[in-house]
């Protein structure tokens, strides 16, 4: 009967912890999919809003995510615990593959003519942006890694300060001075178009910090 069972047997158990992001590479350097399905479903949601942000276009977003995951699942050996956050990491690889995707639109664009006249204006359109996609993603790679990182979780994942600030493990005073700084080596990299170019690329907000 339960009224003769110690008390700690009768104690409702809690449910174990989630597994930290340290844990889940772990095991997935072992071959737990397990592990890659929990990890994939923390993190699935930031990584396609960035891409989303990033590329305007939901089918590459979602290519984006699936390639940042095969490119997790086959690094997983070699991750060591300690030299950043997983979440960070794993959003630095899908930066770097938006990155190469607006690069390769450049590419594409500079090389294709219109077919028809009345397409002008769309090709015309869709090679300014990539252009200055292309522009920004130069400037940005030229930045000190702490401040690129800084500007990349703050306007492209429209993080908070706080949480960026959490996320890369600094006080809300340094991340508002990196991203300070950050933006002043922008402006300087892309001159007097930075607005207009910021405005193009992220929206309003990241071009009236600059």
């Amino acid at each position: 009967m339960d009224a003769d069972r110690p008390a700690e047997s009768r104690r409702v158990r809690e449910p174990p912890e989630a597994p930290s992001d340290d844990v889940l590479m772990s095991r997935i350097a072992g071959g737990d999919r397990g592990a890659a399905r929990i990890l994939m479903a923390r993190n699935l949601p930031r990584i396609l809003g960035l891409a989303r942000r990033t590329l305007g276009d939901e089918t590459e977003a979602e290519d984006v995510a699936q390639e940042t995951f095969i490119r997790v699942w086959k690094a997983a050996p070699r991750w060591r615990s300690g030299e950043a956050r997983v979440s960070t990491w794993m959003c630095r690889i899908a930066i770097n593959l938006c990155y190469d995707r607006l690069r390769k639109r450049r590419d594409v664009l500079t090389g294709t003519l219109p077919e028809r006249a009345d397409e002008a204006p769309d090709q015309e359109a869709a090679m300014s942006r990539a252009e200055t996609g292309d522009r920004i993603v130069d400037a940005m790679a030229k930045l000190p890694e702490r401040q690129r990182q800084a500007i990349e979780l703050v306007h492209f994942q429209e993080m908070s300060n706080i949480a960026a600030a959490e996320l890369m493990q600094v006080s809300v005073e340094a991340m508002e001075s990196l991203l300070a700084r950050g933006r002043r080596k922008l402006k300087a990299l892309l001159l007097g178009d930075a607005p207009d170019l910021m405005a193009s690329f992220t929206g309003p907000d990241m071009a009236n910090t600059v």
